[in-house]
């Protein structure tokens, strides 16, 4: 398994068969979707002297480190906010938007990319207002090509022609390049981390990486399990600077 255990794997196979639990549309009262709202006014607060916060990408150093479950339900923070959004899944790899959202899947990211279908005509709208979703497609013999694509550069200025805000979820940076070669079109990126789980190196080598793509960094989100019955939903969630 290499860098990752086999409870990782199943972690990760859970979210990819049921989805990322949306406690910002279950639970918009509880305390950890207040938490995901301030996420959102600190993200916007770390981008305050950009020229331009509109499309955010959400990574982490290893799989099952949580980017999902953050990178969703910050989204529906921003939506239920009245910012027009579009969340994208760009893992390719492990889609979950389809389960998260009850979605169809046999078109998407990569059907766009590797194919003449607009965009307009594969985004699809969720339970959620102001919130449309772009899943990831049919998995494709090579997404870090794709993402690498001249399509994809014309996909994204699509995007910000059409939301106020896009939310990418990538590949972990220590896992694939897919994430690294989308640097250069973003506007600003989020870690998620795992106390107790992201190896200290692994974290450490993804700052290093996005820093040499000159890529702004919004912060680190701190993701940790929570005790009681839910205790795989129990998160608490800490805001840092990478500086």
């Amino acid at each position: 398994m290499g860098l990752f255990g086999k409870k990782d794997a199943n972690k990760d196979r859970e979210t990819q068969d049921k989805g990322a639990r949306l406690v910002t549309v279950v639970e918009p009262k509880s305390v950890i979707a207040e938490q995901f709202r301030t996420l959102r006014t600190n993200i916007e607060f770390a981008g305050a002297a950009l020229d331009n916060l509109q499309v955010i990408m959400f990574t982490s150093a290893e799989i099952s480190d949580g980017k999902t479950t953050v990178s969703t339900n910050t989204a529906v923070t921003w939506a239920q906010a009245g910012k027009s959004v579009l969340y994208v899944d760009a893992d390719m790899r492990r889609s979950t938007a389809q389960a998260t959202f009850r979605l169809n899947n046999t078109h998407g990211l990569s059907t766009i990319l590797g194919s003449a279908e607009q965009p307009k005509d594969i985004v699809q709208h969720t339970f959620v207002e102001n919130l449309e979703v772009l899943t990831a497609g049919p998995i494709p013999p090579n997404p870090s090509e794709l993402l690498n694509s001249k399509r994809m550069t014309a996909l994204i200025e699509w995007m910000r022609n059409n939301y106020d805000i896009v939310v990418l979820d990538v590949p972990p940076i220590m896992a694939v390049s897919d994430a690294q070669v989308l640097l250069p079109l973003i506007d600003g990126v989020v870690v998620v981390t795992m106390i107790g789980k992201t190896m200290k190196n692994s974290l450490k080598r993804t700052v290093e990486i996005l820093r040499l793509g000159e890529t702004k960094i919004l912060g680190v989100v701190e993701r940790v399990k929570g005790s009681g019955k839910d205790a795989g939903y129990g998160y608490g969630y800490g805001y840092g600077s990478t500086k």
